[in-house]
């Protein structure tokens, strides 16, 4: 029998903090002058309630560690549960979202994926926009942690391999885990005002800065505008973004090491040249495609290339540009590129990138074996021999995450989605992306109008790909809530 004490009260915990946080947009609102300071303290009231009496039934006297059934069934409930809560504003403030909308917002704020249902951003209430900002901030730090904790525990995907790099004692930069995750959310708060000091010197007012630098560094995309990035029509700001969209895509354990002096362990790392080679190489043929089709030229070419390789492959989702418009090869190029994401450890999404280099160098190692039956060829990474059972475990994430993408993508064209837009927003739920391809929810426009039906599997698989499939899968198990 699985002991869900332990469960309630760290859910109690995060959904106390969750209410706790509900007075920041209470708290913007009360100084434009705004009505929906009340909804959101109304809010924040139950929100503590409830976290609070789940806290009290579940403490017991004695501190227990977490078992494996009872870690996968958090890490789940986590979201499930925050979302629940965190969607509440969305109905009750001057939004007046439905409920599978506001679920689907809250959703998408907290595993940092950044689609939207919301239209007319500009006119919206700031408290609003600020809570929107805030959930990808808190989904963000809680998704490194989440990384960092559990992952490698349950063996997911090959994030053993991951716990090996962060944990390992001769490499160690702090001596305690406690100490380590003080470092990771001092980083994640000094990058994020950082970010939040560049929006202003490129030209931002302060609500718009601090609002986009909590999207930028999550790498969620939230925008206080409907034209996203491209309201400014500045490119120092959009500068700005491709630089920390970058940042907040890059192992945030590295950041701790380069501030405690080991600097070359940022570049050294293979995830980290693997992403900004792909970068490269993706934001030069875009900006042939640009060229080649008379779209754009020069630095303007440069810059719009850059910024959407960046934007999707960090799985930001900000946007400057209707990049659909410039023709098929740049829409097969970028449909590529929501399969991508980041590096372990950072807030993107996607298939990440230790995951594509080991899938690379086991293909790499077949093709060998074919000319060399008799030949010895290790898998490697980062220039080191890979354990089987590590390879094993990224080829059955590879397969269940292509098989999820094929089924979610029949279920939204089931429910009446053409197929581009099928295709383009199974895999920009399940990598955690948010724009989508094609006229209904590509860079131009948003969720806004689809059916119930097609919201509530997107918010599904948005779930699925931040907890990277195995979590939430492995609880429709039979075996799993067995004795």
């Amino acid at each position: 029998m699985i002991d869900f004490r332990p469960i309630a009260a760290v859910l109690g915990v995060l959904l106390a903090v969750l209410g706790t946080t509900m007075m920041i947009p209470a708290l913007v609102d009360v100084l434009a002058g705004e009505d929906d300071f009340i909804i959101y303290a109304a809010t924040a009231a139950i929100t503590v309630f409830v976290g609070l009496s789940l806290w009290l039934a579940g403490r017991t006297g004695e501190v227990e560690l977490l078992g494996l059934r009872q870690a996968f069934i958090l890490t789940t409930l986590s979201w499930v549960l925050l979302s629940l809560f965190a969607a509440i504003p969305f109905m009750w403030s001057e939004t007046r979202l439905s409920f599978a909308d506001a679920y689907f917002e809250a959703m998408s704020g907290l595993t940092t994926t950044g689609a939207t249902v919301i239209s007319n951003l500009d006119d919206r209430p700031p408290g609003i926009l600020i809570w929107r900002a805030f959930l990808h901030w808190y989904g963000g730090i809680g998704i490194i942690v989440f990384a960092m904790a559990f992952l490698p525990m349950l063996q997911i995907g090959g994030m053993q391999l991951f716990r090996a790099e962060s944990s390992d004692k001769s490499e160690k930069v702090l001596p305690r885990a406690a100490q380590l995750a003080k470092g990771i959310l001092g980083t994640y708060v000094a990058l994020t005002f950082i970010c939040g000091l560049a929006y202003m010197l490129a030209g931002m007012d302060a609500f718009d800065a601090v609002a986009h630098a909590m999207a930028t560094i999550s790498t969620g995309g939230f925008s206080t505008h409907d034209a996203s990035i491209g309201f400014f029509h500045s490119p120092a700001i959009e500068y700005v973004a491709i630089v920390f969209m970058i940042t907040g895509s890059l192992p945030f354990l590295l950041y701790v090491r380069v501030l405690a002096g080991d600097f070359s362990r940022l570049f050294a790392n293979a995830e980290v040249r693997l992403f900004l080679g792909l970068a490269a190489v993706f934001t030069l043929i875009s900006m042939f495609e640009q060229v080649r089709g008379g779209i754009a030229e020069g630095e303007t070419a440069l810059r719009h290339a850059l910024f959407n390789v960046v934007s999707l492959m960090s799985t930001t989702g900000f946007v400057t540009v209707d990049f659909t418009d410039w023709g098929p090869p740049t829409d097969a190029l970028y449909f590529i590129l929501l399969f991508l994401g980041g590096c372990t450890g950072s807030t993107s999404g996607g298939m990440k990138m230790f995951r594509i280099a080991i899938l690379g160098s086991a293909l790499v190692q077949h093709l060998k074996r074919i000319v060399y039956p008799s030949g010895v060829f290790p898998v490697r990474y980062g220039g080191a021999p890979i354990d089987d059972s590590v390879v094993a475990s990224v080829l059955s994430f590879g397969f269940l995450y292509l098989a999820s993408f094929a089924v979610i993508s029949i279920a939204l064209n089931w429910f009446g989605l053409d197929l581009v837009t099928a295709l383009s927003g199974a895999i920009t739920a399940i990598g955690n992306v948010g724009p989508g391809i094609g006229p209904h929810i590509g860079p131009a426009a948003n969720f806004a109008g689809l059916p119930d039906s097609v919201i509530w599997i997107l918010s599904f698989g948005m779930l699925l790909g931040r907890l990277e499939l195995f979590t939430v899968l492995v609880l429709f198990l039979p075996s799993f809530w067995r004795r």
